[in-house]
């Protein structure tokens, strides 16, 4: 990689990307991701993304009825599939080059990852979309995230959700919910603040990597804070 690029790995979680719509893929919002990601690769930056879609299977809801946990979560993995083929197919109606990575092999719709390709396409100006988490069960997407950034030696891991900053509880709930701009792994980790699962933040501060949240619906919110603006909170060591 040039020195002068830098390489985020962008997760988006499933209540950003709901926006108006809710269970079904939303076009305003994939447009404003879509033209985000045009902005940000004329500022030399290579994307990798991780995003969790439960509109058509969502294993929590289905695992008290005969189905036992670990068979849900395996039928929500591959329900997802779905979603990544069409996002990666949207991007491509946007003129955005993308490749679709995953954990399993399924050779002629796309690629098993592959530490090195994703590594070659991200240097091409592709965006590498990685799909099907870890395929593990009982591991979620902010695991897959941190751990799909560190293998492809990300500068950074941003969190798009659908609030501006980490707070210690719901500000939607809790008029009074302390805010933080700024706060360590450990700290995330101590008072259980509802940033990711706690196996995410885990291997994100043994890694030492730098991890922001922001707020999708804010304008240009992930632009800021890829370069380096004040935006949302900063986790680190």
């Amino acid at each position: 990689m040039s020195k002068k690029n830098k390489r985020v790995l962008l997760k988006i979680s499933w209540e950003a990307l709901a926006w108006d719509t809710w269970n079904t893929f939303d076009t305003k919002v994939l447009d404003y991701v879509s033209e985000t990601i045009k902005d940000l690769q004329k500022e030399n930056i290579e994307i990798g993304i991780v995003i969790w879609w439960w509109n058509i299977f969502r294993w929590v809801f289905w695992e008290n009825l005969w189905f036992d946990e670990h068979t849900s979560h395996y039928m929500g993995m591959t329900a997802t599939y779905i979603n990544w083929l069409a996002l990666v197919n949207y991007f491509s109606n946007k003129k955005i080059k993308a490749k679709l990575m995953t954990s399993v092999s399924y050779e002629w719709v796309w690629e098993r990852f592959d530490k090195l390709k994703a590594i070659k396409y991200l240097e091409d100006e592709k965006v590498v979309v990685f799909a099907g988490w870890t395929w593990a069960p009982y591991f979620t997407t902010d695991t897959c995230g941190v751990l799909r950034a560190l293998e492809i030696e990300a500068d950074m891991i941003i969190k798009a959700t659908q609030v501006d900053w980490i707070y210690d509880k719901d500000p939607a709930k809790n008029p009074d919910a302390k805010m933080y701009d700024k706060v360590t792994y450990n700290e995330v980790l101590e008072k259980n603040l509802k940033v990711m699962d706690q196996t995410a933040i885990a291997l994100a501060r043994d890694n030492k990597m730098l991890l922001k949240i922001v707020n999708l619906k804010k304008k240009w919110s992930l632009k800021k804070a890829i370069l380096g603006e004040k935006e949302g909170t900063i986790v680190m060591n």
